[in-house]
């Protein structure tokens, strides 16, 4: 077994990942960031669409221009990637189990960030395992990073932001999208997304879920039917579409495995997607020196990833003596008032709060258990 080492290690290069890669590498850390994907950048890679907001957080920029932007940060700040690589284990001192190439490494950190983001949930209905129902997430990564279609009809389920701007992507990659069903009743995503879909001509079934998919060897068509209140579905209101593709947007939940498995305490909170991690304001958990950012904290969207991997990462410099208290406290104070600027308004508000909720918990958790809050080495 070969052996690395480094000031901080980075578990997932995505938007947070890298963001917290290149604060800390370029205040001086020796940083190392692992990802199992053969390709840096996550999420970001697979936006084409134009991010909207303030202009501090890169409003009408297309989401991989920034994540090129990032990556070419990242790699002037000195940091090195391990790309390929699975980290298998995690332990709280800090060492893990990586597997690169064939070769299995033991690395060492003195710090740990972990960003490893979120996965996506699966719905179950008769014929949900057929080819041709898959994720949104796989449907997105297919047309945008592969250049694939997976399929010429498809029918959506979920219309939160993830449903609806795949759904139009999947249109400008040449698939018709004969509808997007939803259980709820009304529309979950931004209007502007909404608006988009309606005004090309899909029609959005709310308050209808899928009854059943079928199909020999693969899908070749889908029956939907609406629902009562109590959500049951209503006999005689059922629909069949000729389709060869169903794409599942029903949600995403944190990948905290590696999180659980160093120690951490954790909060439930449904509207963050589950059981997520106590932090604290640094984005430091109960184990001193994991810290954790992006959507394994709480299913957000990649600009407030960034901002929580910028915090992590000068948390991280700062707690190992590469930057000074008051550099510090500069740099957190305006990512502090970034964030806040994300989780502001109507949107935003549920999400300020439920993060605040993450770090009183944690202070409580400390008091409880005798430790210092925002120890630092």
């Amino acid at each position: 077994m070969k052996v690395l080492t480094a000031d901080v290690a980075i578990i997932g290069a995505g938007s947070a990942g890298l963001s917290a890669a290149y604060q800390a590498a370029s205040a001086g850390a020796d940083v190392l960031v692992i990802d199992e994907n053969k390709r840096p950048g996550g999420q970001l890679f697979k936006q084409i669409h134009k991010f909207f907001g303030s202009r501090e957080h890169q409003a009408g920029t297309r989401g991989y221009i920034i994540g090129e932007q990032l990556l070419q940060k990242v790699q002037e700040s000195g940091a090195r990637v391990m790309l390929d690589s699975l980290v298998y284990g995690l332990l709280p001192d800090k060492s893990m189990g990586v597997i690169s190439d064939g070769v299995n490494y033991s690395v060492k950190a003195k710090k740990i960030i972990i960003a490893a983001g979120a996965k996506e949930n699966y719905m179950a209905f008769p014929g949900s395992t057929l080819p041709g129902v898959m994720g949104a997430g796989a449907a997105q990564t297919m047309i945008n990073v592969n250049r694939v279609l997976p399929g010429k009809r498809v029918l959506m389920v979920g219309s939160g932001n993830v449903g609806l701007i795949v759904s139009y992507q999947l249109m400008q990659a040449g698939a018709d999208v004969v509808g997007i069903v939803e259980g709820a009743p009304k529309i979950g995503g931004y209007g502007v997304h909404a608006g988009k879909i309606r005004r090309a001509g899909v029609p959005i079934y709310v308050g209808h879920t899928i009854k059943r998919v079928f199909g020999k060897e693969e899908v070749e068509g889908v029956e939907i039917a609406a629902l009562d209140e109590h959500w049951n579905m209503i006999p005689g209101t059922e629909q069949t579409f000729d389709v060869d593709t169903v794409c599942l947007a029903v949600g995403l939940n944190p990948m905290t495995e590696l999180v659980w498995m160093v120690g951490c305490q954790f909060d439930f909170i449904p509207q963050f997607g589950g059981h997520v991690p106590l932090h604290d304001a640094n984005m430091e958990t109960t184990v001193e020196g994991v810290y954790v950012a992006g959507d394994v904290t709480g299913v957000e969207e990649a600009s407030s990833a960034m901002e929580e991997g910028n915090m992590a990462g000068v948390a991280a410099a700062e707690a190992l003596g590469y930057l000074t208290t008051e550099e510090a406290a500069q740099k957190k104070a305006q990512i502090r008032q970034r964030l806040n600027t994300l989780r502001s308004g109507v949107f935003g508000e549920g999400r300020r709060k439920n993060k605040e909720k993450q770090i009183a918990d944690m202070e409580i958790y400390r008091q409880q258990n005798g430790k210092e809050s925002g120890s630092h080495e």
